[in-house]
């Protein structure tokens, strides 16, 4: 079958059996603040389960879009995705264990058409710390199932991963595992806040009987190892406990059923192939990107299909690129794909576009809107695919500079390469990979956390060492894209500092600075206010400067002969005797447009930087003036 069969199926399935189908939510969830994203259908029913009354009813069924950002490093093999459908099916109290687990047995087995030998069950072992029983009620009622279908399904004890690669199958279908077998939203029993539901549950594996087991991930293969022989297909929650202020468990007023099944892993299975990118939700895109490039590596090929495809929904939703949470998270999925598909692959300028069209193509019927929406889809794919664009390419260049210094780039390099062209540590990582070069993360992550931390620093200036040494106020720099944005910002504000040298005297004078993730301010000893005539000046003159592209470079040398070369600073008390001075000109002909007093970090091209509006003038005191500005 293929993904549309299935899902209209399992809807049709549990809407016979009174459920009353109800809308996929949103991917931004609604009124819940713990999470980013939707990332499974029961998040946007969570008050429902608790207790309140849903105006649809008290069973319910689904199929929810669903993104999980923390699967994204492990896209690329052959059954993650970032995005995916969560068929669902739900008890607000009716019925319970009983229904659900021959329910689900006869969706997989008797209309999907699944063969019952190649399914394996997982149960709830208990915990006895919290006075939690194990599950044997779910373990009668499978053993029952298997048995119609002429299967002896012996239950067998492993507890956790570990155990399972020690001991193996040893002839077993049914499981025992601890934490695995808890559902909440915090994780295992120990990890839940107050207040938080959560009960065993009841997992549904699907035996690849094609894929060989990998003994990297243990002597013993067991449903869930992680060699690619079983996936999980379809999990069934019984919700029937709440976490009390005390750390002890109740039962809820209500037994909730809380069913979730991956639409694309059953499609899979349906086909029995291992490779989730060959149902027909994906393999359109995948075979797409293989027809345009002029080289071939899955891994790439997985990575640009998930991340355009998720990207789609995720603007579809209203998400839009930027440096923070859900933005940068989208953002992050869109220059993935450009890197690999580019970089990677070879496909042409562009090729985003026609990807997109494949996505909407594929969800049209099931997701009206986006055909509605494709021409707004587009165009926030190709600004921000044009936007990484113009970073790409010197730092492409700065990135291969690198690989002569040896095998391994240091944490250093791989910051300016993030600070100066956008350039993220995993695709630094990937890139280093593909060179047989590895990336010094430690050292990377030193950095970072040293930016996180100066970007909380106090009013004044910070002089020395490696680090966004201007104030960035009350910000924390909270991911690494911010941290590009801070840099660029901070080397527009040198070049505007020249630029009100160059148009209001050499009288200007800098009396500090502070720089967030949003924009500049710039305070200057002047005594009268700006025109708007002498301000467009201003700003023509900072743009011409990153229109040049001009090379911006540092060295350290003793701070009086820095002086005597001209170099611009005016906290004199606050400098060592040894400082960086940050230049930037014109490598043809020489000619410097800035050169200053500064810890750093700086682009290493003003082409980089984006064009420069300034905002507001004004008095910040007595014979100082202030100037805002943003780079767009």
């Amino acid at each position: 079958m293929n993904a549309s069969e299935i899902r209209q199926k399992f809807l049709k399935f549990f809407e016979e059996r009174g459920h009353v189908i109800i809308s996929s939510s949103f991917l931004v969830p609604e009124g819940d603040n713990t999470t980013l994203f939707t990332g499974s259908g029961m998040q946007p029913l969570i008050k429902y389960l608790l207790g309140e009354s849903h105006p649809a009813g008290r069973r319910l069924v689904n199929s929810q879009k669903s993104f999980r950002a923390e699967d994204i490093d492990e896209v690329g093999d052959n059954r993650h995705t970032t995005f995916f459908e969560m068929l669902g099916n739900w008890s607000l109290g009716e019925y319970f264990k009983e229904e659900q687990l021959p329910w689900f047995f006869e969706f997989l087995t008797d209309i999907v058409g699944l063969d019952p030998q190649k399914l394996y069950v997982t149960v709830f072992a208990g915990d006895k710390e919290n006075n939690i029983p194990r599950d044997d009620e779910s373990v009668a009622i499978w053993q029952r199932l298997f048995k119609e279908k002429g299967i002896e399904a012996k239950a067998v004890e492993l507890m956790n991963e570990e155990r399972g690669n020690e001991l193996g199958l040893q002839g077993g279908r049914i499981f025992y595992y601890g934490d695995k077998n808890w559902w909440s939203r915090a994780g295992a029993p120990a990890k839940m806040p107050a207040r938080e539901p959560g009960g065993p549950d009841s997992e549904v594996f699907y035996e690849f009987l094609g894929v060989e087991h990998n003994t990297k991930f243990g002597a013993h293969c067991h449903p869930n190892c992680d060699c690619g022989r079983f996936v999980e297909i379809g999990n069934s929650v019984f919700m029937e406990y709440k976490k009390l202020e005390n750390g002890t468990f109740e039962k809820l007023e209500q037994k909730n059923v809380d069913f979730g099944g991956g639409l694309e892993r059953i499609t899979a299975a349906s086909n029995d192939s291992s490779n989730i990118f060959t149902i027909d939700l994906l393999a359109p895109l995948v075979e797409r990107i293989r027809s345009g490039a002029t080289d071939s590596n899955e891994r790439s090929e997985r990575i640009i299909a998930d991340h355009v495809r998720a990207s789609v929904f995720l603007i579809g939703d209203g998400v839009a690129p930027s440096n923070k949470d859900r933005g940068y998270m989208l953002r992050r999925l869109i220059r993935r794909a450009v890197t690999h598909g580019h970089y990677l692959v070879g496909l042409p300028t562009g090729f985003l576009s026609v990807l997109i069209d494949a996505v909407i193509s594929s969800y049209k019927d099931a997701y009206p809107d986006l055909k509605r929406d494709r021409e707004m889809i587009r165009e926030v794919f190709e600004k921000e695919q044009a936007a990484f664009e113009r970073t790409y390419a010197n730092g492409i260049k700065e990135f291969e500079k690198l690989l002569v210094k040896g095998d391994v780039i240091s944490g250093a390099d791989a910051f300016i390469l993030l600070a100066s062209h956008g350039f993220p540590l995993e695709l630094t990582e990937e890139l280093a990979a593909r060179a047989g070069k590895t990336v010094d993360r430690g050292a990377f992550a030193k950095e970072v956390k040293l930016h996180q931390e100066i970007s909380r620093a106090g009013s004044e200036a910070k002089f020395g060492g490696h680090g966004l040494y201007l104030r960035t106020g009350e910000v924390t720099i909270r991911d690494e894209s911010e941290v590009e944005k801070v840099t660029r910002l901070h080397t527009a504000t040198h070049l505007m500092h020249a630029a009100l040298r160059a148009v209001l005297g050499p009288e200007v004078r800098q009396d500090g600075s502070d720089i967030t993730v949003e924009r500049t301010r710039f305070d200057f000893r002047f005594p009268r206010k700006i025109s708007p005539e002498e301000l467009a000046k201003i700003e023509e003159w900072v743009n011409g400067a990153i229109q040049r592209d001009l090379t911006v470079k540092w060295e350290e040398t003793e701070y009086e002969e820095a002086l005597k070369e001209g170099a611009l600073g005016f906290f004199r008390e606050k400098y060592p005797p040894r400082v960086k001075v940050y230049t930037v000109f014109n490598p043809k002909t020489g000619e410097v447009f800035s050169k200053e007093f500064c810890g750093g970090p700086h682009v290493e091209h003003t082409g980089t930087i984006g064009r420069f509006h300034i905002t507001k003038e004004e008095s910040s005191s007595a014979g100082v003036r202030r100037i805002r500005a943003q780079i767009e």
